[in-house]
Order: C-alpha cells, then structure tokens, then sequence
C-alpha cells in the first residue's frame, strides 16, 4: 500500500467532527497479528496538543484525511 502522507501533514480522523486537529510525525512499523507480518508503509503516528499537554497515538492511514 503507497503512503498517503508526509511527515507535517495535518490530519484529523474521518468521520468525526469532535476529534483534534493532528500533525503527522512519522510512519511506524506494526505487526500483523494475523499473519505476523510488518508493515510499515500504513501506520502513522501523530501528535496533537490538549489542554497544554503533548499527546501522541498512531493510526492507520486509511482512518485518517488531511485538512488544511
């Protein structure tokens, strides 16, 4: 699967309207826990700021779009 995203990317999570706006940091590997596999080309991590503290969580791609 090709990458979607560039690191500074700004990206909010489909379909919700609550979520924060976020920032792409990079693309991290994640294994399968089906086949046991690693892929590391579908799995963002990404960072946005909450009441003055850092927060960070990884996503695939496919659950993500980019706003401007």
């Amino acid at each position: 699967m090709p990458k979607k995203f560039k690191p500074g990317d700004f990206l909010k999570v489909k379909g919700k309207l609550t979520t924060p706006k976020m920032q792409v940091i990079k693309y991290v590997p994640k294994k399968s826990s089906m086949f046991g596999l690693i892929d590391s080309d579908s799995y963002l991590e990404c960072v946005w700021y909450e009441s003055g503290k850092r927060k960070s969580k990884v996503f695939h791609q496919n659950k993500l779009i980019q706003v401007v």
